[in-house]
């Protein structure tokens, strides 16, 4: 699904299980239908882990790419995320600062003491939303981009994404998605400066149509 399309940039709203970019199945990626919509070469800005649906933010020519690039490493980015979650943090509302590194073999994070060697600080926020008869939704703004931060960074405090086993949740979804969706983007347009505000539905399922009345 287009959610933001002009000159400079195209956004997408990624579904669950197509890899960002290609990866060794050999799988159509997102950047792969993008390019074929735009009919030319764009330039992935960031990305999200084959099981996680949401906005995918792709730049049209180099100048914009690096604009965008310049507002993401002064963290004038903006990044929310939507979890489903088997059980609640607490305090509601907080923030989780941990250390990470990534496995390559595994293709799993794990925390680590900050003064071991190549561990990159990962930082998020969370706030409660609402509650289902078994799940929980939160909202999660992430400071930092690491490999599989907010699924490692729950994991530490004994919660885990509905779906993601690889993280510790009892079981998978049935198509092997988890239940972490990008839902909202900003930032400044890199040619007019101007304020852009991108919001991506989830998923149309039960659990997700319940978790998003009245948000």
């Amino acid at each position: 699904m287009i959610i933001y399309n002009n000159n400079q940039l195209l956004a997408l709203n990624k579904p669950a299980g197509i890899p960002v970019q290609s990866d060794k199945t050999g799988d159509k990626s997102l950047l792969d239908l993008a390019e074929i919509y735009c009919k030319h070469t764009v330039y992935l800005i960031h990305r999200i882990d084959r099981p996680v649906s949401g906005l995918v933010l792709f730049a049209k020519n180099k100048k914009a790419l690096a604009a965008i690039n310049q507002q993401l490493q002064e963290k004038k980015v903006s990044k929310q995320y939507l979890a489903i979650l088997s059980e609640k943090l607490t305090p509601a509302k907080g923030t989780l600062t941990s250390y990470l590194i990534k496995n390559e073999k595994v293709n799993k994070s794990f925390i680590v003491d900050k003064s071991q060697s190549n561990a990159k600080e990962a930082i998020l926020h969370y706030e409660y939303l609402k509650s289902s008869d078994k799940y929980h939704l939160y909202k999660i703004q992430i400071e930092t981009g690491r490999h599989h931060q907010i699924r490692v960074q729950l994991q530490d405090q004994k919660v885990h994404i509905k779906g993601d086993v690889k993280y510790g949740f009892r079981r998978a979804n049935k198509d092997r998605s988890i239940d972490l969706h990008a839902w909202k983007l900003s930032f400044k347009h890199p040619i007019s400066d101007e304020q852009v505000d991108l919001v991506a539905p989830p998923q149309d399922n039960p659990i997700w149509n319940f978790m998003m009345e009245g948000l």
